[in-house]
């Protein structure tokens, strides 16, 4: 990991360059139901149609270009990661993309649909246990046991930060409304997306409101953020938003920390019912993770915000393990 490295807008401005050629300008969507239901103007950004179904190819894309471009020509570095899934996807891709090979530690409770996809990319999976412990532990052996092998962390490493930071960029190009765009939603596990596009909207628009948006069985974001420290979750969280189930991250927190201007925690059934929502009226084939965001932005809580007419969500990943729907449950 990288030391007294402070992500900036041009670091973003960069990253944005850097992976257009492997990356999708993802489409930004509205629905007059979603907004009768929000009591405002809802926009989308629909990163559900992303390369490997989430955001997460954005910060894997950027941080392996970056390594590459740090080493000489003739050397090939064996990617090494631990991830639930949308990350372990993101590897696994830029890994084949790029020609090199990749291991990824992934919890044994990890969805089949995304180890699923790994594998399809051509990356090694090794079992690990739930606990964040457990895949960093897991990955440290792998480094440990493979030559010439290189760490690239889901969320907590500056270059995953701006790569995730781009999302901001397109966010602010796509969404023209009057008078202005007010808030964005983003939801939280580790905290790279929600870093990210704090700090590129805050350094072009100051004035938009940033909101996490976090399961309230996993809510150590909201805890950290009302203590006034990092406030880590202790051990696995039950939750289905399986992308939300780790901390936020030591270098990710005072990112948001300064930054964010609130965290809105979600239930389990709203969050359920707000992936139902989605799917139904939208036709957006959304993930729990995803649908938390969502969830706040139909919470009581955040109806009840004033001066919130234009709000952004974030749909972050859209990999869903369609044999164990949670309705169905």
């Amino acid at each position: 990991m990288l030391s007294n490295f402070e992500v900036k807008i041009q670091d973003i401005q960069d990253a944005a360059k850097r992976i257009e050629p492997y990356v999708h300008k993802t489409p930004v969507m509205t629905s007059s139901t979603l907004d009768r239901m929000a009591g405002r103007a809802v926009h989308f950004k629909c990163e559900i149609f992303q390369k490997i179904g989430a955001f997460k190819i954005r910060g894997a894309m950027n941080a392996v270009i970056q390594l590459l471009n740090s080493l000489p020509d003739d050397q090939r570095p064996v990617l090494v990661t631990h991830s639930s899934g949308n990350h372990a996807q993101a590897i696994a891709l830029s890994s084949k993309i790029m020609g090199l090979q990749a291991f990824i530690a992934m919890p044994i409770n990890a969805p089949s649909v995304k180890k699923a996809a790994v594998r399809e990319y051509g990356a090694t999976i090794v079992d690990c246990g739930t606990s964040a412990e457990d895949r960093e532990a897991t990955s440290q052996r792998i480094l440990r046991e493979t030559s010439n092998s290189y760490l690239i962390p889901p969320f907590d490493h500056p270059h995953i930060i701006a790569g995730q930071g781009t999302l901001g960029l397109e966010i602010l190009e796509q969404v023209f409304v009057v008078p202005n765009l007010d808030a964005i939603i983003v939801p939280v596990g580790g905290g790279g997306m929600l870093s990210g596009i704090a700090i590129a909207v805050k350094a072009l628009k100051p004035d938009i409101k940033i909101f996490a948006a976090e399961p309230a069985n996993a809510d150590d974001c909201a805890k950290s953020f009302a203590a006034n420290e990092r406030i880590p979750l202790q051990g696995p969280p039950s939750t289905i938003a399986d992308g939300l189930r780790t901390s936020v991250g030591h270098v990710t927190w005072p990112i948001i920390k300064d930054k964010v201007t609130d965290i809105i925690t979600v239930t389990e059934e709203e969050i359920i019912t707000a992936m139902r929502v989605l799917w139904e009226r939208m036709k957006l084939l959304i993930e729990p993770s995803a649908a938390v965001g969502v969830a706040a932005i139909l919470s009581e809580r955040f109806r009840a915000l004033p001066n919130l007419r234009n709000v952004a969500v974030v749909l972050c990943g859209g990999n869903v393990d369609l044999d164990n729907l949670p309705w169905k449950k």
